[in-house]
């Protein structure tokens, strides 16, 4: 089997009967085109399978999750921030302004 069939093989391998899926204008949604690495690819694979999903859905609610999971975490960190702002601690100070650091830059 040559690489190409091999491609096309492994693209068509999971697909089931199409059905035609007409959308009123309305409700177009965007399409954009991402590259993982090798590794996420495989782990975002991995997931969709156990989800039983498509990669495209899967793609969706992980960054979903991503996004919640940020939200959450600017909350609490802004929660904490408010309980510390009294305290004239430099070592808290110091956690505080590193914690900000973390969440801002994603570390």
């Amino acid at each position: 089997m040559s690489h190409t069939a091999a491609i096309t093989a492994k693209r068509t391998r999971n697909v089931g009967p199409t059905k035609a899926r007409w959308k009123s204008p309305g409700k177009m949604e965007p399409r954009y085109t991402v590259n993982l690495p090798a590794e996420l690819a495989k782990q975002v694979q991995r997931y969709a399978e156990a989800a039983d999903t498509t990669m495209n859905k899967a793609i969706a609610t992980l960054v979903r999750l991503g996004i919640e999971s940020q939200e959450h975490r600017k909350r609490d960190f802004f929660r904490k921030l408010r309980a510390n702002l009294a305290n004239d601690d430099p070592g808290q100070r110091d956690q505080m302004v590193e914690e900000f650091r973390a969440l801002i830059l994603g570390h």
